[in-house]
């Protein structure tokens, strides 16, 4: 008698496949799916977590393993926590969405060096479409396919035994009960390392996901419920008044915001690269090259910039319940227009006249995926010609925002080579992602002396000044960070030391009285965003309660206002 072996055909392979499929995953209980689903986060989302942790804490003794010990316990348990105080239908759905934000927080996190704190957040929440755009990537895409998508499929494919109510009850209960007391040991057995961990390295526990982008949402969220700021804007500073008589021309403040400037890579501060060509041969412009920003985001900085609080007392949640600059020049008769080629004033001109070219559709200045700069210049000599009043004119750049750097700035702009020519700044080399940076600089000079030449010649119409200063700076892949946004204290100085520039016409010279060589010297000081109210009032020749003349540049350097008033 023959031995007959049975070959499986294709088709057979096939229909088992489908029947498992159909059957699903079988997990013993909703806690064991919740310890589950943590491990995979913990052991495959957090690459940054773990190496910036052993870099912090890691000395090769006993203690450092303990402590490394507990840290995975602690982090398992309460991420496994997340999903076992949810009902049990609602926890694939969790882990489906929390999937996705760790697979797109780990990107992030591993590639550019972000944190998701808070005031990232808000930038994601503020992000617009264009912005958006720029941070989008074939890898990510894949990534996000690999480790988000494939994962949520998985989830929900798991299916649990039936079991009565009480049981389950008494399993999740069982559980939290063993998580709070896991977690109690593990804190108190390494306390020492611990408080050295949360006090020394907070940046570190913004790199775990998908703890860190959940929690620091909920914070903001919380935080701006809370701020409400739905009412009518509060005048603190009270009524804003002209201390100079009218003149026999109009005048011009143009305020500059740039966007993510660095001063580490402004020639007119002292770096060996030639990108600031234009406006070196200025002989009217002064450079303050010690200068700090308020944030290390759009979001923050920009409606500080503008706030009569300065950075120790600006709170963003409540500051938009608050007058700014804007509305102070406004109600002492300035017209005053915001020009936008970025993604929005965040809040800052919701009261003045706005102008957006972030989504105009020139064939030649607008093929990326903003405008370049140069467009707020298209009527801006016709607008100098017309004005019948004093007017502010602020100029909202897209500047040198990356991680798109070749996107900012037209061909001919292509100094430095080979520049970086994608968004994965991670694939490029760091001399092509300098080069690039550094064009958007070079291009930066060229709109700001482009500025200055037009009001220049418009010297018979108007007198005019200039001020220009950038939001925050960007890390260029300096001890593995790219981009912006850490926390400000925490945050390298190539984050917070920002460039910023005044320009004034001859003829606000001699209107002013203006002591330039007393200027000259103003320029070496330590200043900061909070110099930037004052200032602008002290230009516009306006007072209001706020007004500080210590923190007013040219105060002690003109004789018709401020220090010799």
């Amino acid at each position: 008698m023959t031995a007959t072996t049975y070959i499986p055909t294709s088709s057979s392979l096939l229909a088992r496949l489908q029947s498992r499929w159909a059957r699903g995953i079988s997990c013993n209980s909703p806690v064991a799916f919740a310890f589950a689903v943590s491990f995979a986060w913990l052991a495959f989302y957090n690459v940054r977590f773990w190496q910036d942790t052993i870099a912090a804490m890691w000395h090769a003794n006993a203690a450092s393993l303990a402590f490394m010990a507990s840290l995975f316990a602690f982090v398992l348990c309460t991420q496994a926590l997340l999903l076992l105080i949810l009902p049990r239908r609602l926890m694939a759905g969790a882990a489906s969405a929390l999937f996705i934000v760790a697979s797109i927080g780990d990107f992030f996190s591993a590639k550019y060096g972000i944190v998701m704190n808070k005031d990232m957040m808000r930038n994601v929440l503020q992000t617009d479409p264009a912005e958006a755009h720029g941070l989008l990537s074939a890898a990510l895409a894949q990534w996000v396919v690999l480790m988000g998508i494939l994962p949520m499929i998985l989830v929900w494919r798991v299916r649990f035994p039936r079991v009565t109510f009480g049981r389950a009850l008494r399993q999740r209960a069982l559980a939290i009960g063993g998580i709070l007391l896991t977690c109690m040991i593990a804190l108190l057995s390494c306390s020492a390392s611990y408080a050295v961990f949360f006090r020394e390295h907070k940046p570190i526990r913004f790199t775990l996901s998908p703890a860190a982008p959940v929690a620091s949402s909920l914070q903001l969220l919380s935080e701006t419920s809370k701020a409400g700021n739905t009412g009518p804007a509060v005048n603190v500073s009270g009524p804003a008044y002209r201390v100079l008589p009218p003149q026999g021309k109009p005048l011009v403040v143009v305020i500059v915001v740039g966007e993510t400037a660095r001063a580490a890579n402004f020639q007119l501060g002292g770096y060996a690269r030639d990108t600031n060509p234009r406006l070196t041969q200025e002989q009217d412009l002064v450079y303050f090259g010690d200068t700090t920003s308020c944030g290390t985001s759009t979001a923050i900085s920009v409606p500080c910039m503008f706030s009569h609080l300065g950075r120790s007392q600006f709170d963003v949640n409540t500051a938009g319940g608050y007058t700014n600059l804007l509305d102070s020049l406004h109600e002492a008769g300035f017209e005053v227009e915001w020009r936008d080629n970025n993604a929005g004033c965040k809040g800052v001109c919701k009261r003045v006249n706005r102008i957006d070219y972030s989504q105009r559709t020139d064939p030649v200045r607008c093929e990326q995926s903003y405008c370049y700069d140069e467009i707020m210049l298209d009527d801006m000599d016709r607008r100098l010609r017309d004005l019948q009043g004093d007017t502010v004119i602020v100029m909202h750049m897209i500047g040198s925002h990356g991680p798109a750097y070749h996107e900012r700035y037209p061909p001919p702009f292509e100094k430095f080579k080979p520049s970086c020519r994608s968004n994965e700044l991670q694939h490029c080399s760091a001399a092509e992602v300098t080069n690039a940076y550094d064009n958007t600089i070079l291009y930066t000079d060229y709109v700001l002396a482009a500025t200055i030449d037009r009001l220049r010649n418009a010297a018979d119409q108007v007198d005019s000044v200039l001020l220009y200063a950038s939001d925050h700076g960007e890390s260029l892949g300096e001890q593995g960070m790219y981009l912006h946004g850490l926390p400000y204290t925490f945050a390298p100085e190539t984050q917070k030391h920002v460039p910023m520039l005044l320009w004034t016409s001859r003829g606000f010279q001699h209107r002013r009285k203006l002591d330039t060589p007393c200027l000259m010297k103003e320029s070496t000081q330590a200043l900061s965003h909070d110099n930037i109210y004052h200032t602008v009032l002290g230009l516009a020749g306006v007072r209001n309660a706020s007004y500080n003349p210590a923190l007013d540049l040219i105060a002690g350097c003109s004789d018709s206002f401020g220090g010799h008033e």
